[in-house]
């Protein structure tokens, strides 16, 4: 039986991030059907994100760093700490939780406040 594609929201965060700001931010990539949130797996135990996840009945995806820094992204975030090697959070998250094969769907998006990103990626591997 053949699969539909995975579509991810891949989430960069600030420890101040607020889940009306996450919701914000994801508005900015549109309406398409998601199949899984994901982030950096230092961030993955976030409240605001964990709430979000709940509330969109969607499972959260915690990317190891060593994962981030394999993917190879569209945008670079100012500032970015080191630890994660890449330049952008959002954009590598999404990548690394599609799998194999994905390409990024929508680039980073600067949510309102600054204090998170979100992008989309699309792939075959959950």
């Amino acid at each position: 039986m053949e699969r539909g594609p995975v579509i991810v929201a891949g989430i960069g965060l600030r420890a101040s991030a607020t889940l009306d700001g996450l919701r914000a931010g994801l508005a900015l990539i549109g309406g398409m059907r998601l199949s899984a949130l994901a982030t950096a797996e230092d961030k993955a135990d976030h409240p605001a994100l964990r709430m979000l996840a709940g509330e969109l009945d969607l499972p959260l995806i915690a990317v190891p760093l060593a994962a981030l820094r394999r993917q190879t992204c569209a945008t670079t975030t100012p500032n970015q700490p080191d630890r994660y090697g890449t330049g952008s959070v959002a954009e590598a998250a999404a990548l690394a939780a599609c799998g194999t094969g994905a390409r990024l769907v929508r680039a980073r998006q600067i949510a309102p406040g600054g204090f998170a990103t979100v992008a989309l990626a699309e792939g075959t591997d959950p």
